[in-house]
């Protein structure tokens, strides 16, 4: 399995989107925090990248790579290598490079720049947002042996999650806005892992002010030791969750 993963890490390492997606993201990190005399205004401007692009990126680029494997993927098969193991290999080996992308394009600048504990809670949740777009990219590409098909579906997930979810969460506001919801918008934010990260984010900003009620609301349970705790859990149950579907159908799939 270890074999396998380094195979895979080396094989995207040397690839040259890759490559210059790190440094994109290097190049904008560097750019926002040099021209912002305030730390706290170009990690809001660097926030807007993590949540857009690093997701885009994310999956696209994993749902290709998977798709582009398969008879990689085929040949590993023919050896007496469990399916689990192969499937496992490729998720660590994706994920890990996309990790380490993201780190020396994003990580390096932010733990410089930015205040110690918003660094690092900006860090963690840009690496939990590549490993669920990762683990979402899995799930689309084992739905269909079409690539543009598999391709189409990560997009649009991602697209749903990006933008159409908070329309579809401003809509409700908007007709429920005689009834008190705000409490409900706690639970409804679970299921958008972008918006649980942003909000992680603008909370250790100190601008949850401008959220208004609901943003005092979501002070009052993410801004504790609790509530960040159950933030990332979720994170992780929507990394574990679509690649163990992928994963059961990876093993019951004819190739």
């Amino acid at each position: 399995m270890n074999r396998i993963i380094k195979f895979i890490v080396l094989d995207i390492l040397k690839n040259k989107i890759v490559l210059v997606y790190t440094l994109i993201l290097a190049i904008l990190s560097w750019s926002v925090f040099s021209l912002e005399d305030n730390s706290t205004k170009g990690l809001l401007t660097l926030l807007n990248v993590i949540l857009l692009i690093v997701p885009l990126v994310s999956v696209v680029f994993s749902a290709i790579y998977i798709y582009n494997s398969s008879e990689f993927i085929e040949l590993l098969l023919s050896q007496p290598i469990k399916r689990a193991k192969i499937w496992r290999s490729l998720f660590l080996g994706l994920s890990l490079s996309l990790l380490l992308s993201f780190f020396i394009g994003c990580g390096i600048p932010i733990l410089f720049y930015a205040p110690i504990n918003v660094g690092i809670m900006m860090l963690m949740v840009g690496l939990f947002t590549t490993l669920v777009f990762v683990s979402i990219a899995f799930f689309s590409s084992i739905m269909t042996r079409d690539k543009a098909k598999g391709i189409g579906i990560a997009i649009m997930l991602w697209l749903f999650f990006g933008l159409l979810f908070d329309g579809l969460v401003l809509f409700l506001l908007f007709q429920l806005s005689d009834y008190p919801i705000e409490k409900m918008m706690v639970a409804i934010t679970a299921f958008n892992p972008i918006d649980l990260a942003r909000i992680l984010i603008l909370l250790h900003l100190d601008v949850s002010a401008m959220m208004g009620y609901t943003g005092a609301i979501f002070k009052d349970f993410f801004g504790t030791t609790l509530g960040i705790s159950v933030a990332f859990f979720i994170l992780f149950l929507w990394v574990l969750i679509p690649f163990w579907i992928s994963l059961i159908k990876f093993k019951k799939k004819d190739l």
